[in-house]
């Protein structure tokens, strides 16, 4: 199955952006983590579906921390950390503002819950291919 017909899946099983990216990410890596989906759910319509930034750069940042953030009381984030990050949400603003005019779930539906279904899929995955490119390219992965 690909890419773009697993996020239709998980879409039609009632999951939004960001747990989808979670989701595929644990599979990616042949985890299970209900609590992390769970959790991520809050990023969903632009953080608790307020239609504020779309869930799949806050969730994007999120995978990304899942390899380079601090975990433990005595760790630290790793040195790419903040790059990894940066090199992300830049991407995801230039991006969603060139082809939709913002970052923000209400830019880029411009209020018609029709567009989420025809934009957002896309965007999970360009968003997903982005992560695992960033972590890819920076032996995190």
């Amino acid at each position: 199955m690909d890419l773009f017909d697993r996020i239709m899946e998980l879409s039609r099983c009632g999951y939004f952006c960001s747990q989808i990216m979670a989701i595929l990410l644990l599979e990616t890596l042949g985890e299970d983590n209900p609590g992390l989906v769970k959790a991520m759910g809050g990023l969903n319509g632009g953080v608790g579906y307020s239609q504020g930034c779309c869930g799949c750069m806050t969730g994007g940042a999120c995978l990304i921390s899942y390899f380079t953030g601090k975990g433990e009381d005595t760790g630290m984030d790793d040195p790419q950390h903040k790059l990894a990050l940066a090199d992300f949400t830049q991407w995801f603003e230039e991006e969603m503002t060139l082809e939709y005019g913002g970052i923000d779930c209400r830019d880029i539906t411009k209020g018609n819950p029709a567009k989420r279904v025809e934009y957002c899929p896309q965007i999970i995955a360009a968003s997903f291919e982005k992560c695992m490119e960033i972590l890819t390219e920076r032996g995190l992965l």
